[in-house]
């Protein structure tokens, strides 16, 4: 290679390297959004899947998606939802009121007092 050429590519990289910007602050990658609400789908200790979804309720078993209940529910406050359900097992209509006590857990009383906790599923 040529002097003139050695020189070009020297002064090219130089003026290059002085215009790079200080080295970025390094941030931490952020994890996916946390779920609010009773928004997705929720699992009781045996396994059967409850689904919230812009206001509609189900109640499906995992083994045969066989849907057990089903109904609306109402956000009473961020923390707080009434379902109203009728269940296709019992052909009864029934409410229920939740406490998201957790991210992850829904606590829910029925109207005959009936207590019992769900699971965020995913």
């Amino acid at each position: 290679m040529k002097p003139f050429a050695i020189l070009t590519l020297l002064a090219t990289a130089a003026a290059l390297a002085s215009c790079q910007s200080q080295p970025r602050e390094l941030r931490p990658m952020s994890s996916a959004p946390q779920a609010t609400g009773v928004e997705g789908s929720w699992v009781d200790p045996n396994g059967i899947v409850s689904t919230f979804a812009g206001g509609t309720f189900s109640t499906r078993t995992t083994d045969t998606n066989q849907l057990l209940a089903s109904g609306n529910y109402v956000n009473v406050s961020p923390t707080l939802v009434e379902i109203n359900m009728t269940s296709l097992v019992r052909n009864t209509q029934s409410k229920v009121n939740c406490a998201l006590a957790t991210p992850a857990q829904l606590n829910c009383t029925t109207d005959s007092g009936a207590q019992f906790s769900l699971a965020r599923r995913g």
